[in-house]
């Protein structure tokens, strides 16, 4: 009697178990050489009858085995990805990426933000020049780098972490997926889903950087011009080139610091990383835009970052005119602010919100926007 080979050498048939996000579960029967993918039509059929109509339904889930917490590659069998019988796998929606905003709303926020830099870096050199002339400069100063010690970048959402590690995430990974994602819980847990077996999990994030030598005491102070001209005494210079050695520290503290998600595309792509954190400067650490400035002419250039609005125009005067902004001026923490917006404008939204910054910060964007539609 003649037997097929292939009856002879079938697969083994698994049954694993699969759940959806609705709370939905079932057991699945299924080959160890079918495809990962095949699997994932099945369950499909199975929760979402008709969904298959539409040829990206498929593309737009994933499984995801629940033991490892890995995503299963599509195109390979359940075999190679070490599925075993009575295994538990997920069955989860992708993420949509978020509609694109319309384009007068880009073009408008880039003016701003564009116009935004050129105002804090001449808001910065006035708020030096007023608070320098407060006889409390130095003391004022110090106590806020203190401040800008403890309020340093090492800082992490204690809520969105929280949530993550009674997930059963490690607090260490849990800490570098929220720094990657921005502080959002679901996108730092999808990204720590899809990087469980990735052995560089637990490396550094590129660009970090030791605030070791950070403190402002003991500092040696060049010698610098006085204020008051070349009569003043010596012993009252020592003040002011104290100041200027904390000014100097606040600035290397507020370095900018590049998305570390956004370099790593970047050079896989094949630019050098000094060109790549150049063009996240200049494009406010937005990707894409990045790109498209290190494939385009390259301007502006971040030497023109530091070019400062013309003090003699209609919007710079309306908003040293303005008793919220000028009464802001002589807080050191504004400045601090000033600062970190720009080299990091991504934390923008945390000075907004803050009681002493915020009001400054909203006089400057309704000048802007008044003077703009008029």
């Amino acid at each position: 009697m003649f037997v097929q080979e292939d009856k002879i050498f079938a697969a083994k048939v698994l049954r694993v178990r699969v759940c959806a996000l609705d709370g939905t579960e079932w057991l699945e029967e299924v080959p160890e050489d079918a495809a990962v993918e095949r699997l994932k039509e099945r369950c499909l059929k199975r929760c979402a009858p008709g969904s298959l109509e539409d040829p990206k339904c498929i593309t737009h889930h994933k499984l995801i085995h629940a033991a490892s917490e890995k995503v299963l590659t599509d195109t390979k069998t359940v075999l190679e990805e070490n599925i075993q019988d009575q295994d538990v796998l997920v069955l989860v929606k992708k993420r949509a990426p978020p509609a694109p905003p319309k384009m007068v709303d880009i073009s408008a926020e880039e003016k701003f933000q564009t116009e935004l830099r050129k105002i804090l870096v001449s808001l910065i050199e006035v708020a030096q020049k007023l608070l320098a002339l407060n006889p409390d400069a130095v003391e004022l100063f110090k106590k806020a780098n203190a401040m800008l010690d403890e309020d340093e970048d090492d800082r992490v959402d204690e809520i969105a972490l929280r949530q993550l590690t009674e997930m059963g995430f490690p607090e260490s990974r849990a800490v570098k997926a929220l720094r990657l994602n921005h502080m959002s819980v679901t996108q730092a847990m999808e990204w720590l889903i899809e990087h469980t077996d990735d052995p560089t999990v637990d490396a550094p994030l590129p660009g970090q950087f030791s605030l070791e030598n950070a403190s402002v005491e003991g500092v040696a102070a060049p010698p610098a011009q006085a204020l008051e001209g070349p009569n003043q005494e010596v012993g009252r210079e020592e003040p002011k080139d104290e100041l200027t050695e904390i000014f100097k520290k606040i600035r290397r503290k507020r370095e900018f610091r590049p998305d570390p998600r956004a370099v790593i595309a970047l050079m896989e792509m094949g630019f050098d990383e000094r060109e790549v954190v150049d063009a996240l400067r200049v494009n406010n650490n937005q990707q894409n835009a990045a790109c498209e400035w290190l494939l385009g002419d390259r301007k502006p250039t971040p030497e023109d970052l530091d070019k400062g609005i013309d003090p003699a125009s209609p919007l710079f005067q309306a908003i040293l005119e303005n008793p919220v902004v000028q009464l802001g001026l002589t807080n050191p923490k504004t400045l601090l602010a000033f600062e970190d917006m720009l080299e990091n404008p991504l934390n923008s939204t945390q000075w907004m919100n803050d009681p002493e910054t915020g009001p400054v910060m909203l006089q400057i964007s309704r000048i802007f926007q008044t003077l703009n539609r008029t």
